[in-house]
């Protein structure tokens, strides 16, 4: 494909996604991803779009208002194998037939493969989550109702009576934006309406974080640590931290991550 038709069709994609990932602009235009970042550079240089990590976002804003920050396509690529670890290591604390709540996330979403072993009842958010399960796995699935946010690939309602209220869970799954001595930290304010609802039916609060997690900080808090039962994260967490944890009694369960895992991740 010629240099402007592969502009063209970059332009285009961003326009209608909003952002896209290099990834998805090779498979678009049959180009390497060494062709489609200089690509990307170009256009960012002529202001047409703006290059971001990973990929590219448009200027103009859209019409639709979305969630505050980034997609699921992004977040998935980063941090792999802490993801895999850390949501293995929560499957674990799953017995069959209890029923859990999993909130969208892409470390969350890594539970899945492991599931594939178990029988849960899992009551959900994510699109992604639910259809992985469905497809792949004995396990019974719940749908929350709401609007969907396509780049998060999650539910959200801002209704207090939606079926939410209505399903316990014996342990919720969450991950989060950032966390500090003030509590868990998200970016947007109807994730924390819809993600508190969640945590309200959920005996327990076990939070799957990858330890680059714990820089991170926010203008809006979700919860506070008291209200964590665990943290499950990898072991590049460092000894403050985890004397932060302790002190607000938050349970901490750490994973190992092999040096050669730790090469190959995209981050």
């Amino acid at each position: 494909m010629h240099e402007n038709d592969r502009h063209r069709v970059i332009l285009s994609a961003v326009q209608d996604r909003s952002l896209v990932t290099v990834i998805d602009l090779c498979s678009l235009t049959g180009a390497s991803e060494a062709t489609i970042r200089r690509d990307i550079n170009t256009l960012d240089e002529q202001k047409r779009l703006r290059r971001v990590r990973g990929g590219a976002e448009a200027i103009a804003s859209k019409p639709f208002v979305g969630l505050a920050g980034r997609p699921f396509s992004i977040n998935e690529t980063m941090h792999i194998a802490e993801k895999q670890a850390i949501a293995a290591a929560a499957v674990e604390m799953c017995d069959d037939g209890e029923p859990i709540i999993i909130n969208g996330g892409t470390t969350t979403f890594q539970m899945v493969h492991p599931l594939a072993s178990r029988r849960v009842q899992v009551f959900t958010n994510s699109f992604p989550i639910a259809e992985h399960l469905l497809k792949n796995t004995q396990n019974t699935v719940m749908l929350s109702g709401g609007i969907i946010y396509r780049e998060q690939n999650i539910i959200l309602s801002p209704f207090d009576n939606d079926v939410t209220r209505n399903f316990y869970a014996k342990r919720m799954f969450m991950g989060a934006q950032g966390i500090g001595p003030l509590g868990l930290m998200e970016q947007d304010p109807l994730l924390i309406q819809a993600e508190q609802k969640l945590i309200g039916q959920a005996e327990e609060l076990i939070v799957l974080v990858d330890s680059s997690k714990f820089e991170n900080r926010s203008s809006l808090v979700l919860c506070p640590l008291e209200r964590i039962d665990t943290i499950i994260t990898d072991d590049g967490i460092d000894d403050r931290t985890a004397a932060m944890l302790e002190a607000a009694d938050v349970s901490l369960t750490v994973v190992p991550i092999g040096a050669a895992q730790k090469d190959g991740v995209a981050s």
